[in-house]
């Protein structure tokens, strides 16, 4: 009986690797890639200090929508400001986006995008 355990165990460490890498693979939109498609959009919050400043711009993300249409990696490519939380507020808001997933061969997958979020001051 404790081989057996320790076979199970072993296989399952063996495969593990390989079920995990799976998992995450990250697609570009293209060749047979569907593009992830928004369900829902937060827009991002002005901190009080970048009005103070009368910052406006765009952040540019790149961003990861997970094979469930959850946000995964986000990454300013664009920065607008850095120094009164803008970019931030921009990671913050697409963090609470939700998607309905891009496909391959029908099957939903994770999907690399970019993502701009303009700061407009009225």
């Amino acid at each position: 009986m404790v081989r057996i355990s320790i076979a199970v165990v072993a296989l399952a460490v063996l495969l593990a690797p390989r079920l995990h890498a799976q998992d995450t693979t990250v697609y570009e939109p293209g060749n047979g890639v569907s593009l992830p498609q928004v369900v829902k959009q937060v827009k991002a919050e002005y901190t009080s200090e970048a009005m103070r400043q009368m910052i406006e711009g765009t952040v540019g993300l790149d961003v990861v929508v997970k094979a469930d249409g959850a946000v995964g990696d986000v990454k300013v490519t664009q920065s607008l400001d850095a120094v009164y939380g803008l970019d931030e507020q921009a990671i913050k808001a697409m963090k609470q986006w939700e998607f309905k997933p891009g496909q391959k061969d029908g099957k939903p997958v994770a999907v690399r995008v970019a993502v701009v979020m303009n700061f407009t001051l009225r």
